[in-house]
């Protein structure tokens, strides 16, 4: 293993996972990557059985994990999404931003602190899921970047809504009792609904 050092980023929480079958490279980001043993280097990943980069580990027996930094931009999160499926490539015109192993996976470099090389050593069915128990062949450190968090990723790398534009619809006020109607505008046979004084006793607000 060239740097160690790549097994510490891994008790963050947001990783790139890649498999390869065939010709095929696929990938999604996961949040469930553990180390579990250090002599050997071991850890876990849990996959869901819906997403194809779990049917490509299962065949293939090998992953690779990208571990993801806080200055990974929200366009990766787009490209790789928290599912993969059987007809995409998510690696399609991302060559600047990646790279492939000896092991032959690809690994994503933008936004990533480190990567590891994975060897499935044994497996578990929780259901919906799938546990994968493997050793750690391979991996290094790109850069000193803090590792990203689901929660860093929610607060920071995700855009936040955009709130809703403000009304354009006009307002009037029952210069009687206060009552605010808002609308198009205000009918001519209207009758405020507190005072039940007419329309006539309404002027615009600004």
């Amino acid at each position: 293993m060239k740097n160690s050092k790549a097994m510490y980023a891994l008790s963050y929480g947001l990783f790139v996972l890649t498999a390869r079958q065939g010709e095929k490279d696929n990938g999604c980001i996961i949040n469930t990557a553990a180390q579990v043993t250090t002599q050997p280097n071991r850890i876990t990943i849990t996959v869901n059985k819906s997403n194809y980069t779990h049917d490509m580990i299962q065949a293939t027996g090998s992953f690779g994990l990208s571990i993801l930094s806080e200055k990974a931009p929200f366009d990766l999160f787009q490209r790789f999404g928290f599912q993969s499926g059987r007809d995409s490539n998510k690696f399609d015109g991302f060559d600047s931003s990646s790279f492939r192993g000896e092991d032959g996976l690809r690994y994503v470099s933008q936004g990533t602190n480190a990567w590891l090389s994975c060897k499935v050593v044994s497996t578990l069915d929780l259901g919906t899921h799938t546990l994968f128990l493997a050793d750690v062949l391979d991996g290094d450190v790109l850069n000193q970047d803090p590792s990203a968090t689901y929660a860093y990723y929610q607060s920071n790398i995700k855009p936040k809504p955009q709130s809703a534009p403000p009304s354009q619809k006009k307002r009037w006020v029952c210069t009687v009792c206060g009552y605010i109607y808002e609308g198009d505008f205000l009918p001519d046979d209207f009758i405020c609904p507190l005072c039940k004084h007419p329309a006539s006793d309404f002027e615009p607000l600004a």
